[in-house]
């Protein structure tokens, strides 16, 4: 489930929603509660919003923003890409179709997406002949302000898969997401459940659903610093495992450097070695001295490699698989290494890249696995409830100017715990 999470002071239906109104500090907690997008209210009589809520936003988080507001000019389109809007609203119910097509297509060439809201199965058809691609159907009757969610799911049908769906209004429990899902609706627009708790990283896991617990790897410890922030965590929130890397760059360190950080951590914490097409020989003789617990090949080692480096060591085997297109996960869904590692591919690069990938070719992998590449606490929320892994490998995301950072660390162990 997708969640488009709400910033917004009051409504016309309920007045008043949020008294106080830290708007920057709402969407931060929404994007690292695993939000897909925010909503902010621009709309200033009815709903108290301003287009410096959204100009803010935008400016300080990551995912897409949408501007809501009644757009009944095109002057408003161009408005909202200058504030930095990613997406704007477009109501069927005050649009005609020709105005409707005009704003769609104008939007479209300003590279605006648009959430078309319909609430009837002409307005669905209506939405549908302009090319709507996001289509959002309110659960809520704006003539009386009744509400019923399973208005979402009666005209459900009348739009294709290829189209996003979104269920708006009304949507307060987990149940009411649950419905959603088993009819075929992916995303759901949510303000007021949100905007009335304090807590919203919870609130947003509770609509949610459960996730699987998730582990953590710390990798790219360097220096004897990295190993005591780790030590300092407690023990609830301590990785699972650590990671030195061997192989040439800027995290590189040596077999001595190793042993002695080794020797300091805690007991419990795990010890990855990253290598990059490095003789098996030395591999083993490493795992075995450090001593490692586990292997990671980030190299262009083959299942061949993987089999002759078994009969040499008896510490696990990872092998990091850099991913472009779905066809490099597939490639090697079947591989005899103890845990696949799914990264980001970048030219000349083996890892540590702090750039992501679309998780979402990974829904087909049915053995547990790893996922590295451009997280933080930001999204990795939503990465993991996109890609369902066994753990995530993170480094650069917890660094600042090149090295490890504790707040950082303590930061994303404590969201992976929370999620």
């Amino acid at each position: 489930m997708n969640f488009i999470c709400e910033v917004k002071k009051a409504s016309p239906s309920k007045g008043v929603i949020a008294e106080d109104f830290p708007y920057l500090e709402i969407a931060k907690d929404y994007e690292k509660a695993g939000a897909a997008a925010i909503s902010v209210l621009t709309e200033p009589k009815f709903f108290m919003g301003a287009d410096e809520y959204l100009s803010d936003i935008a400016k300080t988080v990551a995912i897409p923003v949408l501007r809501k507001d009644f757009i009944i000019d095109s002057y408003q389109i161009y408005e909202a890409k200058v504030i930095g809007a990613s997406t704007i609203l477009l109501i069927c119910a005050i649009l005609s179709e020709a105005e409707l097509q005009s704003f769609h297509d104008l939007a479209q060439s300003l590279g605006l997406a648009c959430l078309v809201e319909a609430h009837s199965e002409e307005e669905i058809a209506k939405a549908m002949a302009v090319g709507a691609r996001i289509i959002g159907v309110n659960n809520r009757d704006l003539r009386d302000f009744t509400v019923d969610i399973n208005h979402s799911i009666r005209l459900r049908s009348l739009v294709p898969e290829s189209v996003t769906f979104v269920s708006e209004s009304g949507l307060n429990t987990a149940a009411d997401i649950d419905v959603l899902r088993k009819n075929g609706i992916t995303a759901a627009l949510i303000g007021e459940r949100f905007m009335r708790v304090v807590d919203k990283g919870k609130a947003i896991a509770e609509l949610y659903g459960e996730v699987p617990p998730v582990v953590t790897k710390i990798c790219g410890l360097k220096r004897s610093e990295d190993i005591e922030a780790i030590n300092a965590l407690p023990a609830e929130l301590r990785p699972a495992y650590i990671g030195f890397v061997f192989a040439p760059g800027k995290r590189q360190i040596t077999a001595a450097t190793a042993q002695k950080l080794a020797a300091a951590l805690v007991p419990g914490v795990k010890k990855a070695g990253v290598f990059v097409n490095e003789s098996l020989a030395t591999v083993a003789k490493l795992a075995e001295t450090v001593p490692l617990d586990v292997i990671q090949l980030c190299g262009d080692e083959t299942e061949a490699d993987i089999k002759e480096l078994r009969t040499l060591t008896k510490a696990k085997i990872w092998k990091a698989v850099q991913v472009a297109t779905e066809a490099d996960v597939a490639r090697w869904r079947d591989s005899e290494a103890d845990m696949l590692l799914f990264d980001t591919y970048v030219a000349g690069e083996r890892g540590g890249s702090g750039r992501s990938f679309d998780w979402s070719v990974l829904k087909n992998v049915n053995r547990p696995f790893m996922l590295a590449g451009g997280l933080n606490s930001r999204n990795v929320a939503r990465a993991v409830r996109i890609a369902r892994p066994y753990g995530v490998d993170i480094s650069s995301g917890v660094e600042t100017d090149g090295y490890k950072d504790d707040r950082k660390i303590r930061e994303f162990v404590t969201t992976v715990k929370t999620i």
